[in-house]
């Protein structure tokens, strides 16, 4: 196993590829589709938890959903976040720089136009935030969840459904399920080591159930080295313990979660189109060198030695690349949920909810500026300090709703309250003088502080619904609506440094209010014939004001909030589509055309370089941009022709396109013209295919993606283009052979099969009207082929 660390695997390509086109994939869809209500209960899987069945097409749904059920990640690697493995639905693109998915810096999804921060993310219906990397109201399901906990994963592709709890569901939604605890009492444990010295482990133990009583506990731990050219500090790490106890009895159940995450990821460096050009794909930081590092630090600051020490980046570098690392990212999370449902009597039934969660976070980088070292002489002083981003979240909140049936009527009602106290606060360390790992919350009183805000979140939520069956519900229709409030309360502190932050740099204090009574949501299905559906749907929503320090609108200085805060709108959107569904036998097919008109844009003007995106020093500021209209179709068709063979296929097309032209002022006011243009990071077209075998314990598993051309500017005069990624699943499950062996599993997962390098997630905090010089550090390289093997045994 040896040989998986750091192998490229350069050579071979088409005789790989034959290969992984003859052992092809295990995604086995169901026979039938069923219902799939993003707001319901899960459906069950079988006991043992092995399912293969996955319910691609929402049959019986007033909108677009798809479910991707466990199976669905058996192309993928252990551990890959369940985000990532969704790629290949319709209308979908989800990006990461590393092959797992689970590097909080690049994890990005796209859905119709929407990006991550735009669509709503819920655990077992509680709310996990807007997904944005700089957490301030969440946390993303790699933290949340164990992937081998899956029960299931719903996505609403443009309409979310009144009882997602979110404030950011402008598009779509996501919602996760976990797997309940096992009837029989088991485990299960895997071992995986793959590329970049990876190496994971899972283990998980049921009780069983007895008296009504059943519970799991599970823990998994990870590590895996950076890709890029980087000789020391690269490592990333993972800790994580789930566990769920459940009680059922006649008229309910109730069930308790518990989620503890440690997360420790070696960062990986942004690129620009010059630095591509120059240094290649996988550029990394000088580090173990200290000393070449240091020699370019010099030529980047100013002070007395600086000149003579100054040693200028060898050709093809610039003074202005330098870096020692690229930082290391650090999440601490627990999650807590107890949950109760009750059949009140046969029509009536109610949930409700308590859940907290608190969250201790960390970026640590090293920069270019003056640390002295306590002496008379500047000669020993070092052109490099510490740059430390803490975060915090102590978030609680409370779910409820009832469900009454009546006559052909099912009416719904539902309520979520929360309340969320988060901080940022950016710190610098002058005092360096040596290198040492910054895999660490860094203990001490740092030297200055840039900024420090806390902000106090109130969040309510209402909605009511009416769904009505008739005709032995070859007919249903549901309409209702939600009222929405979302209160950001920010306050400057002067935080614990030596240095308060200077009255240049601090970030605002003020209160941001969102609020929409009346949000309404309508839809309608038809079965027309047998298997044949019509369906179509409408939606208003409204998104709360974003938090953090870098896209949320209080992340600026005093003087601009005073001059800009109270005249800012939420982000709304309205919402239309409608489609077609066949679900016979073998083939499923789904068909679906939208509208999305989305107004009051929110967009950062920033004239700093985008290496200083974060100092409100800059002048940056937000304004509401105009408005992005979307128009689309999606097509899925999947097709078993036998029993141990099924192959799906998507394709989607996108024109989302900016309405106005663009008045960008950061120093003085240009119009640039961006009307008509094609929304950033929004491929117009993609294609996916999944071709799936599963025989006598051998399953096998090939998917390929095409992502259309991506723009990272708005006036669409720099992207990247097409790309075409496979990725290929191998098993064996020897229970289906030999009983001596049962439980036995062995897989292989090869990642980015033929070696393709391209340019994965953009940082849409740094987006910018023009880039002709190529110098806007927006995106992460993609990361190589990769090579897992897995043995797990179950019991």
């Amino acid at each position: 196993m040896t040989d998986f660390s750091r192998r490229r695997l350069r050579h071979g390509h088409a005789y790989a590829f034959l290969m992984a086109s003859a052992a092809l994939t295990a995604l086995a869809p169901a026979a039938h589709a069923q219902t799939t209500d993003s707001t319901a209960p899960a459906a069950e899987a079988s006991d043992n938890g092995d399912s293969q069945d996955i319910v691609v097409i929402g049959s019986g749904e007033t909108r677009s959903v798809s479910t991707l059920l466990p199976s669905n990640l058996d192309t993928l690697p252990p551990g890959t976040s369940i985000q990532k493995a969704l790629n290949f639905l319709p209308g979908v693109m989800a990006q990461s720089i590393d092959a797992l998915g689970v590097n909080e810096q690049s994890l990005s999804l796209q859905v119709r136009g929407f990006s991550t921060t735009h669509l709503g993310y819920t655990l077992d219906g509680m709310p996990l935030g807007d997904g944005a990397y700089n957490n301030y109201n969440g946390l993303t399901i790699s933290r949340a969840l164990i992937s081998e906990n899956l029960g299931r994963a719903d996505l609403a592709t443009g309409i979310a459904g009144l009882g997602i709890p979110s404030t950011s569901n402008l598009g779509g939604a996501l919602t996760y399920v976990s797997s309940d605890p096992r009837k029989q009492m088991g485990a299960a444990v895997s071992q995986t080591v793959g590329s970049e010295d990876s190496l994971r482990t899972f283990v998980r133990i049921d009780t069983g159930e007895h008296a009504g009583f059943s519970a799991y506990i599970s823990g998994q731990y990870s590590q895996q080295d950076l890709f890029v050219n980087q000789g020391a500090w690269n490592k990333s790490t993972g800790k994580q313990l789930n566990g769920k106890l459940q009680y059922k009895f006649d008229g309910g159940k109730i069930t308790a979660f518990a989620d503890i995450s440690r997360t420790n990821q070696a960062d990986d460096p942004y690129l620009s189109k010059d630095m591509l050009g120059r240094l290649g794909w996988d550029w990394g930081g000088y580090a173990p060198d200290w000393q070449s590092y240091l020699g370019v630090a010099y030529c980047g600051v100013t002070g007395p030695t600086a000149p003579t020490k100054c040693v200028a980046a060898p050709s093809p570098q610039k003074t202005s690349d330098v870096t020692f690392t690229n930082g290391q990212i650090l999440r601490n999370d627990e999650l807590y949920y107890l949950a109760g449902d009750f059949d009140l009597t046969k029509s009536l039934s109610v949930h409700t909810q308590v859940y907290h969660h608190e969250d201790k976070g960390a970026g640590n980088n090293w920069i270019t500026g003056w640390s002295t070292q306590g002496t008379a002489s500047t000669a020993d002083d070092l052109p490099v300090q510490i740059r430390d981003t803490r975060y915090t979240i102590d978030r609680t909140g409370v779910l409820a709703s009832l469900n009454w049936h009546v006559g052909f009527n099912e009416f719904q009602a539902g309520l979520w309250v929360e309340e969320n106290t988060s901080s940022a606060a950016r710190y610098i360390w002058t005092n360096v003088t040596a290198p040492f790992s910054l895999a660490q919350f860094l203990k001490g009183q740092p030297d200055t502080a840039q900024w420090v805000q806390e902000t106090k979140w109130k969040t309510q939520q209402f909605y009511v619904q009416d769904t009505v069956r008739l005709l032995d519900d070859t007919l249903s229709f549901d309409f209702g609506f939600k009222s929405t409030y979302s209160k950001s309360d920010a306050q400057a502190q002067d935080g614990i440094a030596k240095k308060a932050p200077p009255a240049s740099s601090q970030f605002a204090s003020g209160t941001l209010t969102a609020k929409d009574n009346f949000l309404p949501e309508v839809g309608v299905r038809w079965a027309v014939a047998l298997g044949h559906e019509l369906f179509a749907s409408y939606a208003e929503n409204m998104a709360m004001f974003q938090g953090g320090f870098k896209l949320g609108p209080q992340s600026v200085s005093q003087a601009v909030w005073d001059a800009q805060g109270n005249t800012l709108k939420p982000e709304t959107s309205k919402s239309v589509e409608g489609g077609y569904r066949y679900v016979s036998g073998p083939l499923q097919v789904s068909l679906t055309g939208y509208y999305v008109k989305f107004d009051n844009r929110l967009l950062q003007y920033n004239p700093c370089p985008t290496n200083q995106q974060q100092n409100p020093g800059c002048g940056n500021s937000f304004h509401n941009a105009g408005s992005v209209t979307s128009k689309g179709a999606e097509l899925g068709v999947l097709w078993k022709p036998l029993p141990w063979l099924s192959w799906y296929n998507s394709a989607s097309f996108n024109k989302s396109t900016y309405d106005d032209d663009l008045n960008w002022c950061t120093t003085t006011c240009v119009v640039k013209q961006t009307a008509g243009k094609q929304q950033v990071d929004t491929p117009k077209e993609m294609l996916a295919s999944v071709l799936t075998l599963k025989q006598d314990g051998f399953s096998a598993s090939l998917q390929g993606k095409y992502t259309g051309r991506r723009y990272y500017t708005y006036t669409n005069d720099q992207s990247f283009g097409a790309v075409t990624t496979f990725d290929l699943g191998l098993g064996y499950d020897f229970g289906a052979a030999s009983s001596a062996l049962k439980g036995l599993r062995l897989s292989l997962n090869v990642t980015n099969l033929t070696d393709k390098r391209y340019a994965s997630n953009f940082d849409n905090s740094v987006f910018a009207p023009d880039d002709a010089a190529g110098n806007l550090l927006v995106f992460h390289s993609s990361a190589p082929r990769q090579i897992f093997g897995t043995i797990g045994y179950a019991f």
